[in-house]
């Protein structure tokens, strides 16, 4: 991996030299601009406003603009001889558990990789220390023209540093939040609980970009010159306005059948569906009770006799009395 930056780390009076590596890439599928008409590509030239001429990379600098419309000139040395101690430096100033970094200062990741043999030693001992300690380290540096925020913590036997936000960058939740005031009943909450529940976690590693996948096999489609595929037909709701009971419930069963369980199954229950069903099914099951009296009794052998019990067992599900009576009978039977 090509590093981007050559620095050192400063911990306390310890200098340790290291290189700046990007530690993520981007797999997005990028596009030309074409003249429709033609096909032809669409390029963007770089004008010097007072030549009327394209200019290339090497004549281009940088200026800061002035309120009055002034160009200030600023070059790579100047912004390289700045008075800041992290022009060339990463250093730490502080170390705090890993909790007390809101994720939404979280910027770009990299790997910090020590440059040399000698400072194979002082990079190890640093990230012992950070093990140990169970902490991060927050430190400033300064990458392309401006001075950042870091976090160091320690990934596999790498220390990787996790640019971020100054906190006066992060906005407001003010005006965010709904603005009515709702209510939220225990019911719904425990469907909410027994669809995470049911959900349950993922891991990350085997999750991966479906739109990537389309759009490749998009291009391979149109490049073959086959039919390009097209999405399954979308139900419209009508902008009908959601029951949230009757959401969750659905979504509850949908996942249980995702998991390859019984959409009716108490893989992750729920309080309230049971309590529902009880009730319901009360009345219901008295009836039987009497006309499986009515039923003369099957010569059954001793494992028969069990598989009737979990029959019966299953069918009178969160009634207790009947399923008991019923066991009871046909066992003697």
């Amino acid at each position: 991996m090509r590093s981007i930056w050559n620095g050192a780390i400063s911990f306390g009076l310890v200098s340790i030299p290291i290189k700046l590596v990007n530690a993520t890439e981007n797999h997005a599928i990028s596009f030309r601009q074409i003249h429709t008409e033609d096909g032809g590509r669409i390029r963007y030239r770089k004008v010097c406003e007072v030549e009327e001429r394209e200019v290339t990379s090497s004549e281009i600098g940088k200026a800061y603009e002035d309120a009055d419309g002034t160009m200030i000139p600023i070059t790579d040395e100047d912004l390289a001889s700045l008075p800041i101690p992290t022009a060339r430096t990463i250093e730490i100033v502080a170390f705090v558990p890993a909790d007390r970094i809101d994720p939404l200062q979280m910027d770009t990741a990299y790997y910090l990789s020590a440059n040399g043999v000698p400072a194979a030693k002082p990079y190890t001992l640093l990230r012992e220390a950070l093990k140990r300690s169970q902490k991060v380290a927050i430190a400033k540096f300064a990458l392309r023209g401006r001075e950042r925020l870091g976090m160091l913590r320690v990934v596999d036997d790498v220390i990787a540093m996790h640019g971020l936000l100054w906190p006066d960058e992060i906005r407001s939740t003010e005006s965010v939040a709904p603005d009515a005031a709702v209510t939220v009943r225990d019911k719904e909450l425990d469907l909410a609980d027994a669809l995470m529940d049911t959900l349950g976690e993922v891991d990350l590693a085997e999750l991966h970009d479906d739109y990537r996948e389309a759009v490749e096999e998009l291009i391979a489609a149109k490049a073959s010159g086959e039919a390009a595929p097209s999405a399954p037909s979308a139900e419209k709701s009508g902008g009908k306005v959601i029951d949230l009971m009757s959401a969750l419930e659905n979504s509850v069963r949908q996942a249980r059948v995702a998991r390859g369980e019984d959409a009716d199954s108490a893989g992750a229950e729920v309080k309230p569906l049971r309590k529902q069903t009880a009730r319901k099914t009360t009345a219901s099951a008295t009836k039987p009770a009497s006309s499986k009296k009515k039923t003369p009794a099957k010569k059954t052998t001793t494992k028969s006799a069990a598989g009737s019990k979990k029959t019966a067992a299953k069918k009178t599900t969160d009634t207790p009395p009947a399923k008991k009576t019923t066991a009871r009978k046909r066992a003697s039977a």
